[in-house]
């Protein structure tokens, strides 16, 4: 359930050390090469994943999209056409097809003890909306390929941290499912960017942003 860098960072000085001792002629240039593209947004991350990589959908009937949102279904599919996809192609995005992921993904990072710094990867999101169900509904949805959660080490053990994990659930590691609270924790933040981007483009769509 950790999120396992320090693990892995260890693990490979310890096969440096290893492999120093059997070739005393090898150089070490660095542990770390870049390839992981901790803290960078980085294709490799939407290619391979990093950390886990989570959809979250939902179905919005179009009497909630009208009496909520106050907006339409064709309204705010065609918004997110020219806005998240058109738009954000247009400025060379990379990862960065979504109204504002990085608002949600900082503020669950900073409650429940992630790494902040993490939240640049953490936030390569793309968005989509589709009209189902012969027009009549919303389904939208979030692609997030590398969002980088633990549940044990680092800050995830300060006090108001910690109490935060606890009332998500997902506090410390699960001894029956191993790595299912970190899994969980994942699973809440592309839910919690999906409710933050249907409330947005929802506002914008409606001409009600300022």
């Amino acid at each position: 359930d950790a999120m396992g860098m320090n693990m892995v960072s260890k693990g490979v000085q310890n096969v440096l050390d290893f492999l120093l001792n059997d070739f005393p002629d090898m150089d070490v240039i660095g542990i770390s090469g870049n390839f992981c593209s901790d803290k960078k947004p980085a294709a490799v991350n939407w290619i391979e994943g990093r950390g886990k990589s989570v959809v979250c959908e939902a179905v919005i009937t179009g009497e909630v999209v009208a009496k909520v949102l106050k907006t339409t279904v064709p309204a705010l599919v065609e918004l997110n056409m020219l806005k998240n996809l058109t738009g954000s192609a247009v400025a060379g995005a990379l990862g960065g097809f979504n109204a504002h992921a990085a608002n949600i993904v900082s503020a669950v990072f900073i409650a429940t003890g992630q790494d902040p710094a993490q939240n640049i990867e953490s936030s390569h999101c793309i968005t989509m909306m589709e009209a189902v169900n012969d027009g009549k509904d919303l389904h939208i949805s979030v692609t997030m390929p590398s969002i980088e959660v633990g549940t044990v080490g680092g800050g995830t053990q300060l006090a108001s941290q910690s109490a935060c994990l606890n009332l998500l659930g997902v506090k410390g590691a699960s001894k029956e499912s191993p790595g299912s609270n970190s899994r969980l924790l994942a699973a809440i933040v592309a839910g919690s960017v999906l409710a933050g981007e249907l409330s947005l483009m929802s506002a914008i769509a409606a001409g009600q942003l300022v």
